[in-house]
């Protein structure tokens, strides 16, 4: 009592590769691995570049250390020599909101945001313009069909 195969059923791993080559997939891929890398430049922009310059500002207004500062401590602060203020306070046993962090965090986002709608913007405008040029000339080969129809009458 074997079941025979239906022929027409691909099974998982056809489903699957009918999926993976769809143009679709691939165009999201390679979406997806522009985007990482993007995101990479845009996170070295914003730490490597306007980070200091937020840092300085704020060092000039507040008189301190800029947003590598801006920490908020809960609960007890872990020295690196134990007792030892002046030794430095160990990060890595100490909890702390890092505020810094959250607030680069919120400007890499803003900037991928804005260059993408630049991005989409400038690929609507080529869109619409390129639109507008076939409508004009579609109505320009209109007239001119309509000019030799007039022609041969």
């Amino acid at each position: 009592m074997c079941k025979k195969k239906d022929p027409n059923k691909k099974g998982f791993f056809g489903e699957f590769k009918d999926f993976i080559t769809r143009g679709n997939v691939i165009d999201m891929a390679v979406g997806v691995i522009i985007g990482g890398a993007f995101t990479a430049i845009v996170t070295a922009l914003t730490s490597g570049i306007l980070q200091p310059v937020i840092n300085y500002i704020i060092s000039l207004i507040v008189k301190g250390d800029g947003l590598e500062s801006a920490r908020t401590i809960l609960g007890q602060t872990y020295y690196v020599v134990p007792g030892d203020p002046a030794s430095g306070v160990d990060w890595s046993a100490t909890n702390y909101i890092d505020w810094g962090t959250f607030i680069s965090a919120i400007i890499n986002f803003l900037l991928v945001a804005l260059i993408l709608f630049l991005i989409i913007k400038a690929i609507n405008t080529v869109h619409n313009a390129g639109v507008e040029a076939k409508k004009k000339l579609e109505e320009a080969a209109k007239k001119d069909a309509e000019k030799e129809e007039k022609k041969e009458e």
